[in-house]
């Protein structure tokens, strides 16, 4: 070959490799949806508590974005995930209540976010609690997770114990995928533990589901962290806090050591309000978990995005648990025409990486057997059979005390046929908890009287 011959090769060699090297697709990014249970709204720094020591998770905070109206779509447990897992109202595939026996679950009809991104060649991983059912075609690694650690159960203690949630049959059962397991130590660690070792395995790109079951009754914490909250008022609450602060910390330190942080969006939320057994604060918000005021479904909720989500950012339009799924999707590349159904949720990227101004949505709803609920604007509208129909201006009344239903005839006639017009796309619960609505009835009554607004005025005589 001449030597004019052989340069002309190069070039052209060159300009093959320049344009594969163009042609190649952005690096994917990692997903990380942090999960936790029963959390107040609260009961962290970065929303302004002052007794318990969530350091980690206040610098979180910092290098993202804190929504300051997000929330779930379902003020429970089960309902809430099923919501989240899915990108869609529970309530359009019959999830709307706790499941309460071994045929209630996720619906084979919807896929998961695991689905999806496995779909699209990410590795994916469940880790902690599950509860969206515990028949074998609804386990974790049937519905599109390569690797799962954890419970499919609601609830377990958190130290491994044979004569309690360890003994074999149980749901409460520690799983390595089908296997059950065992653990040392504490378990919201172990979850820790293993949520790192998932990412170090993994070669391409991850999705990773972390279900903490923390700060989930029992209310039980290690000696360690009990010492370093002797005297607390809410000291168990705080240990366990401070559990699930250590283990954000180690999971955002191994990111940062392996050069993951800047290609890795993290979500990090409670599953519903703080509950009216683990001592949780959700000031300045009214209610709780299992209600329809600000307090059952308003929660800590950060999205976090190194380079290209600004940090220190603050966003207040209405957004909704709802939004993971299609936020990562679209963060991944991934087209929502790619899912199986249609979603619910909205890409939050425009609003959180662009710029742009406004509400992700303009309307939010939930039910639960005999309650309904719909935030439109900064007026939201709630309704329990038999009981009230009450309304609140948001804007300036977020506690939720002066119902103003008599004042807006037309702005109450305008919510309640939204609501209407949003149940024509749902269907009826699959399942129900039985003894459910006598219970939330008069709790919804008493907050809708005044007469309760936080989880501790239920011990106060009834009016």
């Amino acid at each position: 070959m001449t030597m004019k011959a052989k340069i002309s090769s190069l070039l052209l060699l060159s300009g093959a490799s320049i344009f594969a090297a163009s042609a190649q697709e952005p690096i994917k990014p990692n997903v990380i949806v942090i999960l936790i249970d029963d959390a107040g709204y609260a009961d962290f720094g970065f929303m302004g508590s002052k007794d318990l020591k969530t350091p980690n998770i206040d610098k979180l905070a910092t290098q993202g974005a804190i929504l300051t109206d997000g929330h779930v779509a379902a003020t429970v447990s089960g309902p809430s995930r099923a919501c989240l897992i899915s990108g869609r109202y529970g309530h359009r595939f019959g999830y709307e209540c706790n499941p309460d026996n071994e045929k209630s679950g996720l619906p084979l009809s919807e896929e998961t976010i695991g689905d999806i991104f496995q779909r699209n060649g990410y590795t994916t991983g469940a880790i902690g609690k599950w509860h969206l059912g515990s028949k074998d075609n609804q386990h974790p690694n049937q519905r599109g997770f390569d690797f799962f650690f954890g419970m499919k159960s609601g609830g377990r203690d958190y130290f491994y114990d044979t004569s309690r949630s360890d003994r074999p049959g149980r749901n409460e059962n520690i799983l390595r995928n089908n296997k059950q397991d065992k653990f040392d130590g504490y378990l919201t660690d172990a979850f820790t533990h293993e949520a790192i070792q998932f990412m170090q395995g993994t070669t391409s790109p991850f999705m990773l589901y972390l279900a903490y079951n923390a700060v989930h009754t029992p209310m039980q914490a290690t000696r360690e962290d009990l010492a370093l909250f002797k005297g607390h008022p809410r000291q168990k609450l705080a240990a366990m806090t401070h559990a699930l602060d250590r283990g954000v910390g180690e999971l955002m330190a191994y990111l940062k050591e392996s050069n993951k942080l800047e290609n890795t969006l993290i979500f990090f939320l409670s599953d519903n309000g703080g509950a009216t057994i683990n001592n949780s604060s959700n000031d300045p918000l009214k209610g709780f978990k299992g209600n329809k005021f600000e307090g059952g479904h308003r929660v800590p909720f950060l999205v976090v995005w190194d380079g290209k989500i600004a940090p220190n950012t603050t966003f207040n339009g209405l957004s909704s648990s709802l939004d993971i799924y299609t936020t990562a999707l679209d963060a991944a590349g991934i087209s929502t025409k790619d899912a199986k159904n249609k979603l619910d949720g909205v890409s939050l990227l425009p609003y959180l990486v662009d710029g742009k101004n406004g509400d992700p949505h303009k309307i939010l709803f939930w039910r639960k057997m005999h309650t309904k609920a719909a935030r439109y604007n900064d007026y939201t509208i709630i309704m329990t059979q038999g009981v009230d129909t009450v309304l609140y201006d948001l804007k300036s009344d977020l506690a939720q005390f002066n119902d103003i239903s008599s004042d807006n005839p037309k702005l109450l006639k305008k919510m309640i046929k939204s609501i209407d017009k949003w149940e024509e796309g749902c269907i009826k619960p699959l399942w129900i908890e039985n003894g459910w609505s006598k219970t939330t009835d008069g709790i919804h009554r008493r907050l809708m009287d005044n007469s309760v607004k936080v989880a501790k005025d239920l011990r106060k005589p009834r009016k």
